[in-house]
């Protein structure tokens, strides 16, 4: 559910392969046939960076340090946890603006995947993507998400958590964030 993240790795290319980045998470399967070229190829990106992501040590290190009974469900914070670092970093500059702005034009004309479709116009309506920049609204967001889910609401259950663990988050933030971007450049966005 990391919106922000997957959009500034994803900001130079086309429209179409910005947008499937965004709406990699509600698409399931392999059958990407009902996409473009590009929007597809957009979410195997997605689908790749996260892979990278999650197999990073930094990443593995900081589930391991989430509640056991909620640890299942620490990849989805940590996702949202990373927005709010990048959003808090990247805030008032032009270019992640300019990104935003882009962002919710692509999420206002056009139609998410079923998975998404009640998310993707509240994510806009309440300018999610800026809102991430307050971790207070992060851990209202992630205790959102967790009443999507069904059972208890175990995101919710993290909230405590990360604010108890967010200097080390950041660190493991600090850390992964450079590396992502190199990789991504050296491979040339091939992940």
């Amino acid at each position: 559910m990391n919106f922000l993240a997957h959009a500034w790795l994803a900001r130079a290319g086309s429209d179409d392969f910005l947008y499937g980045n965004l709406i990699a998470d509600g698409v399931k399967g392999r059958d990407l046939s009902d996409w473009s070229d590009a929007t597809a190829q957009g979410i195997r990106h997605h689908r790749r960076v996260d892979a990278w992501v999650d197999s990073h040590p930094c990443v593995a290190g900081a589930r391991r340090r989430a509640p056991t009974a909620q640890r299942r469900y620490a990849g989805i914070a940590l996702d949202m946890v990373w927005d709010h670092f990048l959003a808090r970093d990247m805030a008032g500059r032009r270019d992640q603006e300019q990104l935003v702005e882009r962002c919710y034009q692509l999420l206002s004309t056009r139609p998410a995947p079923n998975r998404l479709a009640g998310m993707m116009p509240l994510l806009v309506k309440h300018d999610w993507l800026r809102g991430y920049a307050d971790f207070e609204f992060t851990c209202r967001a992630v205790a959102g998400i967790g009443r999507r889910l069904s059972g208890p609401n175990q995101l919710a259950a993290l909230v405590p958590w990360l604010h108890d663990d967010y200097p080390r988050l950041e660190q493991d933030f600090q850390s992964l964030w450079p590396v992502l971007f190199e990789t991504l450049s050296r491979q040339n966005t091939a992940l």
